[in-house]
């Protein structure tokens, strides 16, 4: 199976005005073994501004914004989920026998050794 390749906006950058500078598509495809359709897409992206480094700044910064949303309501719902259990632990019957301190542990049974 082939794997693919992603190229950097500097690349892509480069490779579309090496092509605007009058480059042929035949040769630039051969020097960095990429496709001649994959280039005319750079060269779009390139004169539509999409390669520009401003632009993919703030395709980034969307990007991150959505991820921070994404966490954020799973720290919300986590939340609600630990204040519910909080909840049920406060309401959940006790042993009377055992101790439930989790500094002093479980009370000792005495043993038969022990007893004279």
């Amino acid at each position: 199976m082939k794997k693919y390749r992603s190229h950097s906006a500097a690349f892509k950058r480069q490779v579309a005005e090496e092509f605007i500078a009058g480059e042929t598509l035949h040769a630039l495809a051969q020097r960095h073994d990429i496709s001649r359709q994959l280039i005319r897409i750079w060269v779009g992206k390139f004169e539509a501004g999409a390669l520009d480094s401003d632009v993919q700044a703030a395709d980034l910064l969307q990007e991150y914004e959505a991820k921070i949303a994404a966490l954020e309501r799973m720290v919300g719902r986590q939340a609600l989920e630990i204040e519910l259990l909080k909840g049920a632990l406060k309401h959940a019957p006790r042993p009377r026998s055992a101790s439930t301190s989790v500094v002093t542990g479980p009370v000792v049974s005495p043993s038969a050794e022990g007893v004279r």
